[in-house]
């Protein structure tokens, strides 16, 4: 609605997780570096941890993008399983791009741990590593599903792992971890993203904007530590504060935004 005004050809603050605006600062980097280490040296487990909005969920996507296809097989698991056999059939249906039978009767745990044995020893034969990621891992709500995880790690020969599993979630899955010590032991990695400090919310900002096509800044910087004091430096709530902003200048013709405009703005989310 208000691209043309600012002469953007998108929208620099939608809560996507979109790569193309992915900035990367030092943590970021040192988060990437880990996981991707996990998976190409063949380390087992890794787990990124971080609070809500934070970006964790376009850290994964932009770890994925390092990560060629012609090498890697990658199964996403968005919405956490319930249960073992959930667990075992999510995997072996992302792997396989393939529907199985809903009646238990027809496909049992046996069956989907063999399933998945063959696809993995299918991927190695290929040269493919495989990979499994399951985000929002915090919403994981059965000791049965990290028994099932545990399992997962089972699956190596004595030149290594025969898949990588990368966990992700908000702060609390790191004391679940730590509660199921034969699992905890498997995770060989552990990353953890903070808020943004002042500087890299003005870096944020700044790097959006310019992916989106702005040629100048368009926030002065009182405007700029007034969001970042607001914000607490979560991505998630930059992306909308930025965002209603920028609309309530396009609605007021004004050309650049101060701080008395992201005021109006901190005072209307708090009433």
């Amino acid at each position: 609605m208000y691209n043309e005004f600012w002469g953007l050809s998108a929208n620099p603050f939608e809560n996507t997780p979109d790569p193309r605006f992915f900035y990367v600062t030092d943590q970021h980097e040192e988060a990437l570096a880990r996981l991707e280490y996990v998976i190409r040296e063949n380390k087992g487990a890794g787990m990124l941890s971080g609070v809500f909005g934070c970006g964790k969920t376009l850290l994964l996507r932009s770890l994925m993008s390092r990560l060629s296809l012609e090498e890697h097989r990658i199964a996403v698991m968005n919405v956490p399983p319930r249960s073992f056999e959930d667990l075992f059939r999510g995997v072996v249906r992302l792997l396989r791009n393939v529907e199985l039978p809903i009646n238990t009767s027809e496909l049992s745990t046996d069956a989907l741990i063999e399933i998945l044995q063959k696809t993995l020893q299918e991927n190695k034969r290929e040269g493919r590593r495989t990979v499994i990621i399951v985000d929002e891992a915090h919403a994981i709500t059965s000791l049965e599903v990290f028994e099932g995880l545990r399992v997962l790690m089972n699956f190596q020969t004595e030149d290594g792992f025969d898949l990588a599993l990368i966990l992700a979630g908000q702060p609390e899955i790191s004391g679940m971890v730590d509660d199921n010590k034969p699992f905890e032991q498997r995770i060989a990695v552990k990353a953890k993203l903070e808020p943004l400090a002042f500087k890299d919310t003005q870096g944020y900002i700044n790097h959006r904007l310019k992916i989106a096509g702005a040629t100048k800044d368009l926030f002065t910087r009182d405007a700029l530590e007034l969001i970042h004091r607001n914000t607490g430096g979560i991505p998630r709530r930059i992306n909308r504060l930025c965002d209603t902003t920028l609309l309530a200048a396009f609605a007021k013709h004004q050309p650049v935004i101060d701080k008395a405009l992201v005021e109006l703005e901190v005072h209307a989310f708090a009433t």
